[in-house]
């Protein structure tokens, strides 16, 4: 079996899909690996680390991905890419479906088998296999360090000779796996942090980390949890409530970090003018979901946005890749678990097993078709609705962004 690795073609994109770590498990399986050249480059592995692992470098994508039985990405191939790929190839990566109809029955045209690796199921066997729940962990720890590096302001309290250092006041705004690393980065900080969350199990995830819940804790609440550990859409008379509480938290916060995507759909907005208006001089909001048009108005893609009050604004593009080597490696672990599933060690070859509950809840093109359920076509392409078990709020999205930030709504701690 021949496995390809290709480089990114998106210039916003640092992360690499194989690492020499899954070079080496790669050849293991007796699979032959090929990297195209400086596929690593921005994730700090160059092509010799490669060759050391196992792997023969190519000088081009067309010469890489050539007679490849499974090619290896981070993003969806693009038009250009999916020439260069045999029919029946299996390509692995995260690929963004919702909203791409078009990308989407492009891959079917040209033969390939695409898994996507957001739509990995949460289950038990498949938590190896979490690549929402690794980018967004990493996600959620960079969201503070940029924050602090903008904010201008020592973060912990600090008493000095000439005089006390109060500690910055840090606001998380959704508490999936992103919001939980960034309380807890928050915290390690010397912070002080708050967080808020329609679901009422992260309340008691918030305060295990040391920080205060923020929420209007009525009945409404008490219930505003579906079995599958999913956040329900609240009443209007309930959001007016907890509008009005975080409109008075946000004012005295210095730090702002914000997380919540649904799939398929446009972010949700948390953060209104007024409450950025409200803010302190120097205080700072980042915007993880500015790829799905932000959770805070005003917030710009790709741009830090200081308005005429001093307040700083940070839509940075495809988070987890500004920790590009953390976030292969953790990527390339992710996908190596599912490929292997994938794998038969005696043929030493692919033997995809159509039954298999990983493989159904994530293909999304086989033999010329989209076979994915939630992304078949529809009649009327106005009413076509998302997967039916889509999180009405909260992170969700890691194949709905560039970023690969996003998140499903938490069940637990450990889950995004």
């Amino acid at each position: 079996m021949r496995i390809a690795v290709l480089s990114e073609t998106d210039s916003a994109e640092s992360r690499v899909a194989a690492v020499p770590e899954t070079v080496k498990k790669f050849k293991a399986l007796g699979a032959d690996v090929v990297v195209q050249a400086g596929a690593g480059v921005k994730a700090g592995m160059p092509d010799a680390e490669y060759e050391a692992a196992g792997a023969s470098v190519a000088a081009s994508a067309e010469a890489a991905a050539s007679g490849a039985d499974l090619v290896l990405k981070v993003r969806r191939p693009g038009a250009d890419e999916l020439k260069l790929l045999k029919r029946d190839a299996v390509v692995v990566a995260i690929m963004d479906p919702y909203g791409h109809e078009a990308e989407l029955q492009a891959m079917a045209e040209a033969g390939i088998d695409a898994f996507a690796m957001e739509l990995m199921p949460r289950i038990t066997r498949a938590q190896v296999m979490d690549v929402l729940s690794s980018q967004a962990n990493l996600a959620g720890y960079r969201a503070v360090l940029d924050g602090a590096s903008e904010y201008g302001r020592a973060m912990p309290m600090m008493m000095t000779a000439a005089g006390t250092v109060p500690a910055a006041r840090v606001f998380v705004m959704g508490v999936g796996v992103a919001g939980l690393q960034a309380i807890a980065t928050a915290r390690r900080m010397g912070a002080v942090v708050t967080a808020t969350d329609v679901r009422p199990a992260t309340k008691e995830q918030v305060e295990s980390l040391g920080a205060k819940f923020v929420a209007v804790e009525d009945d409404e609440f008490k219930q505003a949890e579906t079995k599958g550990g999913y956040a329900k859409e609240m009443s209007a008379g309930y959001q007016a409530k907890q509008a009005e509480l975080v409109a008075a938290h946000i004012a005295k916060q210095d730090i702002v970090i914000t997380t919540a995507l649904i799939p398929g759909r446009p972010a949700p907005k948390l953060v209104s003018e007024a409450m950025v208006a409200s803010m302190k001089p120097g205080s700072v909001l980042v915007d993880l979901a500015v790829e799905r048009g932000g959770n805070v108005a005003g917030a710009k893609p790709g741009e830090v946005v200081v308005n005429d009050r001093g307040v700083k604004i940070v839509g940075h593009l495809n988070v987890p890749g500004r920790l590009p080597a953390s976030a292969s490696a953790l990527y390339a672990r992710n996908l190596y678990a599912f490929v292997e599933t994938l794998f038969d060690k005696e043929t030493k070859a692919l033997a995809i097993r159509r039954d298999d509950e990983l493989v159904k809840a994530t293909n999304l093109t086989h033999g010329g078709a989209v076979v994915h359920p939630g992304f078949q076509p529809k009649p009327d392409a106005a009413s076509a609705d998302r997967p039916q078990d889509a999180p009405q709020s909260e992170q969700a999205a890691l194949g709905l962004s560039r970023t690969g930030v996003s998140e499903s709504s938490t069940q637990s701690a450990g889950a995004a």
